[in-house]
């Protein structure tokens, strides 16, 4: 790696609020922050599944966090097929990858909320 390979992530987390609102959270970090970064992700309690981009919003990796059993196994899975094109993911990375905001919120638009007896 050159002097050019500085990582410059955005790190998107799926936070479970209820069982009918997650939440995306999105932060974008330089550098040894963006490592803390998406460990905070990886370690929040109610972090169902976390993903790091990098500025043209290519995936770099991605897993499941401390809060996949908060839902159904069958809600988590397709929340993680469409979490690369969903809306509110991509708003936010829009965000981020044009420096509007460092960091930025938003709860999650998705057709895929369990319904209320799951």
């Amino acid at each position: 790696m050159g002097f050019f390979s500085t990582k410059d992530w955005n790190v998107i987390a799926i936070i479970f609020e209820k069982h009918d609102l997650f939440r995306v959270n999105g932060n974008r970090g330089k550098g040894k922050d963006a490592d803390a970064i998406r460990d905070g992700a990886k370690k929040h309690p109610r972090t169902m599944y976390w993903v790091v981009f990098d500025q043209k919003g290519g995936f770099l990796e991605g897993e499941v966090g401390p809060g996949k059993d908060i839902i159904a196994a069958a809600t988590l899975k397709r929340l993680i097929q469409e979490i690369p094109m969903n809306k509110t993911v991509r708003e936010i990375l829009a965000m981020l990858e044009k420096g509007e905001t460092p960091k930025a919120s938003k709860a999650l638009e998705w057709q895929g909320y369990p319904a209320s007896h799951e």
